[in-house]
């Protein structure tokens, strides 16, 4: 029976891990795009972290909760890379991963790379794929098993400046698929942010999105700390004092902006770590995910 009963455990973990299925975020084609051939690149790094670029059709990609664990919370990923790459692994399918450990449904957004090649208006084409991602799952929430109001963001670098401009954009569907569906995210989680396209910023990501010589209108569109009100979702960040890249003052006025306006925020800064640590700050033995989670739980969402 004890045999029996393991055959059965190995089976529905293999069911479980294998399936992860990656789906067109737009099924019936790809708004404000040009048509340019597919040239998608996908490249793993000496560091083991897989680099994809040239993205312009996007996906999601669902890892299912464990189902012993499930409680109906949902995150949308969007992994960093100044808008250049998508830093896929270690900010993304890595960090799903522990999520579903948490019961956590978790998706990845394969969102579209800035290129006035490729894109019709390429300043929100990145909006354009998130607000979409979180119609998606919102509507398709009965057949992931998830409450369509346990529905967060996390973001990296590049990714975390997406994703608190879905947190703070979210009256302004862009594109041409606005519907009923809110694309308000529920929370959010925001590793090591460019928060904004001031002088503090990250030069590469803000040229990437709006180019090099920007109006101050698109600089302020889309500097996040603007945009705060007290509707905004409570928020998660994480940040090392010592990053180089994007300087922690990113994470500092986007706190200060949340505390203002009487948003639910917490944040962790580390002394050091540098930039892009992904899970796995090395000058600490302690783990960030776990400060995650004592914080979703507190807001009741890893509970049924």
């Amino acid at each position: 029976m004890k045999k029996l009963f393991l055959t059965l455990t190995m089976l529905a973990t293999m069911n479980f891990a294998q399936a992860q299925q990656e789906s067109p975020l737009y099924p019936n084609g790809v708004p404000n795009a040009k048509q340019v051939p597919n040239t998608q690149k996908s490249v793993t790094d000496a560091n083991g972290i897989l680099r994809i670029s040239e993205v312009t059709v996007p996906t999601l990609t669902v890892y299912p909760a464990n189902p012993a664990k499930a409680n109906g919370t949902a995150v949308i990923i969007f992994p960093g890379g100044g808008y250049t790459i998508l830093a896929a692994s270690h900010e993304g399918s890595d960090v799903a991963k522990v999520l579903n450990d948490m019961g956590v449904t978790a998706f990845v957004l394969k969102y579209r790379l800035p290129n006035d090649n490729a894109q019709i208006d390429k300043t929100i084409a990145p909006l354009q794929d998130a607000q979409q991602a979180i119609r998606s799952v919102r509507k398709d929430a009965i057949k992931y098993g998830i409450n369509p109001n346990k529905i967060g963001i996390m973001g990296f670098s590049a990714g975390g400046h997406l994703a608190a401009t879905t947190g703070t954009h979210f009256d302004k569907q862009v594109g041409e698929l606005a519907s009923e569906i809110s694309v308000r995210p529920d929370f959010m989680i925001l590793g090591y942010p460019v928060i904004t396209f001031k002088e503090f910023g990250h030069a590469g990501s803000r040229e990437k999105l709006v180019g090099k010589n920007p109006d101050q209108a698109l600089i302020d569109e889309y500097s996040n700390e603007l945009h705060v009100t007290k509707e905004t979702p409570p928020t998660f960040l994480v940040h090392a004092g010592d990053d180089m890249a994007v300087p922690v003052k990113n994470s500092l006025v986007f706190y200060e902006a949340l505390q203002k306006n009487g948003v639910l925020a917490e944040l962790v800064i580390y002394p050091k770590g540098g930039h892009g640590f992904g899970l796995n700050n090395k000058t600490t033995k302690e783990k960030w995910m776990d400060n995650v989670k004592n914080w979703m739980d507190s807001l009741g969402l890893l509970t049924k």
